[in-house]
């Protein structure tokens, strides 16, 4: 899951009530989907994007499954779609709550590096979804990652 660090970093995450919060303004119907198949008690990473060093800074749970995202009928928000309604509702959200930030920043460019994540979809080029798939081997091999 990523977020520019401006709107939304891993240390608001970490001040928010519970270290909860909700996960709003996905305006990409692949990465809406990919949120969509997002079940509670599933783990992701949170990166963050478009910063001096982007990478992988920490790990969160979802704590509450899709459900209709209110900034999108909400005009004063900067992810409002005048497209969608609370009866149209073509935007979800999810509640994610942080588990722990990671021990170090895994950087992207270390990222491409590893041969064992070259078929990630972060890793390829021109690929800018803010929510992507990981497998179960690209997790552990990003945890390996980990430790300095």
């Amino acid at each position: 899951m990523k977020s520019e660090p401006e709107t939304f970093s891993v240390d608001d995450l970490a001040s928010c009530p519970k270290q909860t919060e909700h996960w709003d303004g996905v305006r990409n119907y692949q990465a809406r989907n990919f949120m969509r198949a997002m079940k509670r008690g599933d783990r992701a990473f949170f990166y963050h994007s478009n910063c001096p060093e982007p990478g992988i800074v920490g790990i969160v749970r979802i704590v509450r499954e899709a459900y209709p995202d209110f900034t999108a009928v909400d005009p004063k928000s900067p992810y409002f779609d005048p497209k969608s309604s609370d009866s149209n509702a073509r935007w979800d959200m999810v509640d994610v709550r942080l588990v722990r930030r990671l021990k170090r920043l895994i950087p992207l460019s270390e990222l491409k590096r590893h041969r064992a994540l070259r078929t990630m979809p972060l890793v390829q080029r021109g690929n800018r979804l803010s929510i992507m798939p990981v497998t179960a081997a690209q997790w552990q091999t990003i945890l390996t990652m980990e430790k300095p």
